[in-house]
Order: C-alpha cells, then structure tokens, then sequence
C-alpha cells in the first residue's frame, strides 16, 4: 500500500475481540464489572493506607503508588474499550492512538519500576535491618518513586517520538482492543529497525536490571545465611568445649 503521511489521515480502526454482535453485552458487563472492581479495589487500598498511622512504612507507600499506578494502567485503555463496544465505534484519531500507547507504556513500565523498588525494599529489609530506617527514609523512597516515574516517562517519550518518524499505509486496521506499539510497528510502511533495535534494548535494560537485582539479593541473603550458621556453630562449639572442661573440674 502507499505510504501516507499521518496529518492527513483521520483515524485509526480498532477491531476488538470480536465482531459477534451477541457477544458484545457479554463483553461489555465483564469488562466494565471488571474495571469497576480493579479501581475500587486499588482506591480501597490507597485509603486504607493513608488513613491508618501503623501503615505509613515505606513498604505500604510503595505499595499505594502501586495501586494508583495499576488504576492509571487500567484506564489508559478498558474505558475506551467499554465505549466503543457501547456505541458500536471503533474509530480512534492518530493524536488519541499515540497518546494511548504513550500512557500503556508509562503506566506499564511504572508498575515494573516499583515491583523492582518494591523489591529492593524487602532486600534492605532483610539483609541490613539494623540500617533499614537509615537507608529507607522519607526522602529517599520519595526519591525512588519520583525515579520510576521519570525512568517511565523517558521509556515512552522514547517509543512515541520513534513511532512519529513512521509512516503509515491507508485502510489502517488495528488487530487489539487498544493502541499497542507492536500493532502500530506492523501497520507501518517504512523501515522499523530503529524502532525494533529500541525495543529490544531498553527491554534487555531493563530485564537485566531485575535479575541483577534478584541475583545480588539471593548472594547477599545466602552469604548471610552461611555467615549466622558459621556464627551458630562457633557458639555451640564453644558451648560444648565448656560443658567438657567443667566436667573435668568436676572429677
């Protein structure tokens, strides 16, 4: 098809999960009821939080921004969804598509980053406890947070500013229920190396960052281990030694 630059054309098609016009009710109370539970479930979560003093723990912070972040996740598509199955419309505009797939990807690669802080929090907790206030305080899970989310905005502006140089073919069909980059790479005329070749690297950044991460923590929790059984033996060896001598006095 003839490339065609994507000022010109209107919209994009979004062909859902099915063109069963039975099946469209069905699909529309689950995914509602659905979303509807992920929102108020996660609110509930944030609220419990903030309201109870015993609960304001860097763990429980990390785990409020979770939430939020998982609602924003859920947001940045099931409502678009629930609309077009309700008005029988699939049409969305180019600005609408990128700025769906760029609110996917923050909100997606932010749930990442904070399961990975979320992670390091448990891994200060376990293996320097005696330092944990110290190395976790206020200012420095604010920081963490601020980090992911700034990681997570750079990830997207990334994606969407190599999706920008693209040009599209006319028909576009969009085989999802969203905006998602790997459709949109398919639908493109022009060469997508660059694009592949980002994707791939910021995907083995950050995949290698989590299993260096998983890895020092099982090293340092096993070096630990190792060093407290040494610590236990010493001590019960010593004990005996001591039990024998005082019998020999004894005699």
């Amino acid at each position: 098809m003839k490339p065609e630059n994507m000022s010109d054309t209107t919209t994009f098609v979004l062909l859902g999960l099915s063109d069963d016009p039975h099946l469209q009710p069905i699909l529309f109370e689950l995914f509602l009821s659905m979303y509807l539970v992920t929102v108020l479930g996660n609110l509930l979560i944030i609220l419990v939080i903030s309201n109870d003093q015993h609960l304001h723990s860097p763990m429980y912070f990390f785990l409020s921004n979770l939430s939020l972040s998982d609602i924003c996740f859920t947001s940045s598509m099931v409502p678009k969804m629930i609309m077009d199955i309700s008005t029988h419309s699939r049409d969305i505009s180019y600005v609408s598509c990128l700025t769906q797939m760029s609110l996917f990807i923050i909100f997606g690669c932010m749930d990442d980053m904070l399961l990975t802080v979320m992670a390091y929090d448990c891994f200060v907790a376990i293996c320097l406890p005696l330092r944990y206030n110290v190395i976790m305080s206020p200012k420095v899970y604010w920081l963490l947070v601020l980090f992911a989310f700034l990681i997570s905005v750079l990830v997207a502006l990334l994606y969407t500013s190599a999706t920008l140089q693209l040009s599209f073919c006319i028909n576009l069909e969009i085989p999802h229920f969203f905006c998602e980059l790997n459709h949109l790479l398919k639908l493109a005329c022009a060469d997508i190396l660059i694009n592949n070749i980002l994707v791939y690297f910021i995907t083995g950044v950050s995949e290698g960052q989590i299993v260096e991460e998983h890895v020092h923590g099982g090293v340092e929790v096993g070096v630990r281990s190792d060093g407290q059984d040494d610590e236990q033996a010493s001590q019960d060896g010593d004990q005996v030694h001591g039990q024998e001598q005082a019998k020999d006095k004894a005699m």
